[in-house]
């Protein structure tokens, strides 16, 4: 299904140039990304096949550096706090 873009989705297509543009259901309080074709199809490609595990190594690295401060007690302890 195509629909066309209201007037207010359009100026924030032109004001955020090659951004994505955030809308969000007034009602519901969800919210959408509106971006260009090309580069959803692109994120798609990238997507695909993609499992969890493929980023458990980068994962380990970028959180390696900060899991033994103090603010991480919290989420070391979560089963405790989830009950």
């Amino acid at each position: 299904m195509i629909t066309a873009l209201t007037d207010d989705q359009l100026r924030a297509v032109a004001e955020q140039a090659d951004e994505p543009i955030r809308l969000i259901d007034p009602s519901s309080k969800r919210v959408f990304v509106l971006l260009d074709q090309a580069k959803y199809e692109r994120m798609r490609e990238l997507a695909e096949g993609l499992q969890p595990r493929d980023a458990y190594s980068a994962s380990d690295r970028i959180f390696a550096e900060g899991w033994n401060e103090p603010i991480m007690d919290d989420y070391n302890r979560y089963e405790d706090f989830k009950k």
